[in-house]
């Protein structure tokens, strides 16, 4: 037991009609770097959560360098060295990186001259390359990624927990990243990595648990291991690729977008400079590039969220001064970037998900009222066609695991027959099998004369789904490059501002 940094043993936890966890067994020897792999659904999240001190289980025990532990909340498992870095970064961008890293933890080095030496140790130790003034606000999102695990080890973490952290990064960042993990794993700490890029696990990680349907399905070793068996022990069953099948691409153009700008509100510089492309129906144009260069006020400006200037035409019509909702029943659908602020009311049944945005529309109207049955109906269909995990229709979406709400997305935005699909990262979160499902949904409505807006910080999935690809840098699309001859170093580097590729 001298070697084993965190040991999980007969984990339970059950919520209102879901059971999360049953008898989970996990052992983490000390200075190795375990990756947690599963469906979306299959505990991940939640078993992580317990191990924090977030949820306490209902059954089972957890021993931390061999001695069994209780914890009341996240500060019990930092007392005995356990950190988490959660895929959403919990930073305030108007501080800077010291007083984000000392925030809560005062006590311990103060806010001072003290706390900044200790961060410059910690960051010269761990090859972080920060500096301690430099305001957040400042930071790419790699150099982020590095202060929330700064957080942790400030703290006094010896067992970090990193929950999809590779989500956002560009291919040079994850190397990066990885290159800081095996200084932590060097030094002896010990890293829980989850994460859906089965190949990223299989070339970081020393060992690799796999949970199903809240149960430990085995453990399988990187060395001897490939990802398409590790996909397999996840979900059962052989998996497609992204790649794209033979050109749909006709000669009508369903979406142009002609000399788009949009200021920044508070005077900064412009969110979106001179933009201009076409979609054609069975086209899909990938936008390429670092989060935070203008893709999510791009998609915003296009539904009608923002007012920009320029001209927005679909199918020949000017629809540049029609509102977002006569915009949704001209046919456009949209999977949104953050499913909780702007896909799903968390509290609110999945039938009544359904209704979102198709208010006005079959199946989910008769007349001037909502059509209850009808919008049910969908629902059971929806859940049914897309693999929705659910006890019912009638449970919150809340209830659901992350790639189960995005799968009832995606089945809602796919109903009524649209004419143009915008999606903002939709298969975010999701695991290797829904994955898969949704790739092949965005194909099948492709081959029939859909056209598609991807925005996607997966680039295998860029490259793979798209016809076209746009290169996005400071709101303006500094280059187009082939999907067909791209690498995803190639468009890596032209999303940071190398030379965009001929």
């Amino acid at each position: 037991m001298d070697n084993v940094a965190v040991k999980l043993t007969g984990i339970g936890k059950r919520f209102p009609g879901v059971i999360a966890n049953d008898d989970v067994n996990v052992t983490v020897r000390k200075g190795t770097v375990h990756a947690l792999v599963g469906e979306n659904g299959a505990g991940k999240s939640t078993l992580m959560k317990i191990l924090y001190g977030v949820q306490k289980p209902d059954s089972g025990t957890i021993e931390i360098d061999g001695a069994p532990v209780s914890f009341s909340s996240p500060s019990d498992a930092i007392a005995v060295g356990i950190g988490m870095v959660f895929q959403h970064f919990m930073l305030a961008d108007n501080l800077t990186v010291l007083e984000n890293v000392v925030l809560g933890a005062e006590k311990l080095y103060g806010s001072g001259e003290k706390a900044r030496r200790r961060i410059r140790e910690l960051a010269t130790s761990y090859g972080f390359d920060l500096d301690p003034d430099t305001l957040v606000e400042h930071l790419g999102v790699g150099d982020r990624q590095r202060v929330e695990i700064l957080k942790v080890l400030y703290r006094g973490a010896r067992t970090i927990i990193l929950d999809e952290p590779t989500a956002v990064l560009v291919p040079q960042e994850v190397d990066e990243l990885f290159d800081n993990l095996r200084d932590l794993k060097a030094d002896g700490l010990t890293v829980l990595f989850i994460s859906h890029k089965l190949d990223e696990v299989l070339s970081v990680a020393d060992d690799v648990t796999v949970l199903r349907r809240g149960r430990t399905v085995g453990t399988a070793d990187p060395a001897t291991t490939t990802s398409r068996q590790l996909a397999e022990m996840m979900v059962g069953s052989e998996l497609p690729s992204p790649s794209t099948e033979a050109s749909t691409v006709t000669d009508v153009v369903e979406l142009s977008v002609r000399h788009l700008d949009l200021p920044d509100p508070l005077g900064g510089r412009p969110l979106l400079t001179d933009v201009c492309f076409d979609i054609h129906r069975g086209q899909v144009v990938g936008i390429a590039g670092v989060e935070g260069n203008g893709q999510a006020e791009l998609v915003e400006a296009i539904m009608g969220l923002r007012k920009a200037t320029g001209t927005v035409s679909l199918d020949g019509t000017d629809i540049s001064r029609w509102s977002t909702g006569r915009r949704r029943e001209a046919g456009i659908g949209y999977i949104p970037e953050d499913r909780h602020r702007h896909g799903l009311l968390l509290d609110a049944p999945l039938w009544e998900n359904r209704v979102l945005g198709h208010q006005t529309r079959e199946p989910c109207v008769n007349g001037p009222f909502i059509d209850r049955r009808g919008a049910r109906a969908d629902t059971d269909r929806i859940v049914a066609a897309y693999d929705v995990r659910t006890p019912s229709i009638d449970t919150t979406a809340r209830a659901l695991s992350g790639g189960n709400q995005q799968k009832l997305i995606v089945g809602r935005e796919m109903s009524g027959d649209p004419v143009l699909l915008i999606a903002s990262h939709p298969t975010r979160g999701v695991d290797v099998g829904a994955q898969a499902a949704i790739w092949d949904y965005i194909k099948t409505a492709r081959r029939e004369g859909l056209a598609v807006l991807l925005i996607s910080a997966d680039l295998d999935e860029l490259i793979g789904l798209s016809d076209t690809i746009h290169v996005m840098l400071r709101g303006r699309l500094v280059g187009t490059v082939d999907p067909q001859t791209v690498t995803p170093q190639q468009l890596g580097s032209a999303m940071t501002g190398a030379e965009v590729p001929a």
